[in-house]
């Protein structure tokens, strides 16, 4: 009979020998983890573009412009939570595509710091959902401004200017330049400018509320034109002033040569040029098709001369077809009656 000590040792060591043989290699234990990790990891790599396409419905051009960035998508449910939450607010899938594709970086925006208190700026300034997706479409830059160095100090500097029952929204939806200049280098020093010419504040402030971008110019830009005006013989006093600074301003200097060369085209002199943009500046604003257009219109009828059109030059601000026209015909009806009773 065994003895039992030897017989306890001979168990021991097969029991030990038959777990080393049931356990798989080092080396196959390496590569299953070598291989469950990179598997893993090409699975947390999702595609931008295809994210977008096949979970948001874009189109397959603005998905490859915003995935030109940004190839790999890290985060789903964060661009999923930005792109739900433009949808709540009134953005189509269109004007969505418009904003991600001039502004890709609001898809790794702070949704809650960074979108949803601008999009509040803008309901508490009184603007209706409609009035911020039109702003926010054309200015969609907005959404990356600072609220503390930029969107809430020219807020400030505007209420300061217009008063607090201005109404911002109509404001802010014709010039939403306001929101992204520094108006204490822009604004507040060309008021200053303006009221040194002698112009009135209550004027000023309606050309602010119409004509925003007259006032965002550099003040530097702003004195060249009103030395431009004055240098035409420009009354400071009168009311067409500002609204000829206005115009100076909105166009180049190759674009009022092409005016001016226009009119004399046309038959104007130089002093009928002139009389004109001095009584009525606006209507350097008109398109040269509608100026040549109602030119030629009142010279076809023989008892108009060109005298006649530079004194009364509101007639080149007319629609052709729906008051010029219209008004003619009645008038030779009247004529044509007239002759007819004599």
């Amino acid at each position: 009979m065994m003895n039992p000590f030897i017989c306890k040792t001979l168990i021991s060591l097969y029991l030990k020998n038959s777990l080393h043989l049931r356990k798989p290699p080092i080396t196959y234990s390496i590569s299953l983890h070598f291989f469950s990790t990179s598997s893993s990891r090409s699975k947390s790599k999702i595609s931008l573009a295809d994210y977008l396409i096949n979970q948001h419905s874009f189109s397959p051009e603005a998905a490859l412009k915003v995935s030109s960035l940004q190839t790999h998508l890290k985060n789903p449910e964060k661009l999923d939570s930005i792109l739900s939450f433009l949808k709540e607010s009134g953005f189509s899938d269109t004007r969505i595509e418009i904003i991600v594709r001039r502004t890709p970086k609001i898809l790794s925006s702070s949704l809650d710091r960074t979108i949803k208190p601008k999009i509040k700026i803008l309901q508490d300034l009184g603007l209706s959902s409609t009035d911020i997706v039109e702003i926010l479409t054309a200015d969609p830059w907005f959404l990356t401004r600072s609220v503390k160095k930029v969107i809430l100090p020219s807020i400030s500097v505007l209420n300061s200017v217009l008063g607090s029952n201005a109404d911002f929204g109509k404001i802010i939806k014709r010039g939403g330049w306001f929101l992204k200049l520094d108006l204490e280098k822009t604004l507040i020093p060309n008021i200053e400018i303006l009221k040194g010419c002698g112009i009135a504040s209550s004027q000023i402030v309606r050309f602010i509320c119409s004509f925003p971008r007259l006032f965002l110019h550099k003040p530097d830009g702003i004195r060249n034109f009103v030395k431009r005006v004055d240098e035409m013989g420009f009354d400071r006093k009168s009311r067409t002033y500002l609204p000829a600074i206005r115009v100076i301003s909105s166009m180049n200097k190759e674009l009022w040569e092409r005016k001016v060369n226009l009119f004399k085209r046309l038959g104007y002199s130089d002093d009928h040029i002139l009389s004109i943009f001095r009584s009525t500046p606006q209507v350097f604003s008109t398109s040269e098709k509608k100026i040549e257009g109602i030119t030629k219109l009142l010279l076809q009828r023989g008892n108009v001369d060109i005298s006649l059109i530079a004194d009364n030059p509101v007639l080149l601000l007319c629609s052709i077809e729906h008051r010029l026209k219209p008004r003619l015909e009645v008038f030779d009806l009247l004529t044509s009656v007239t002759i007819l009773l004599q």
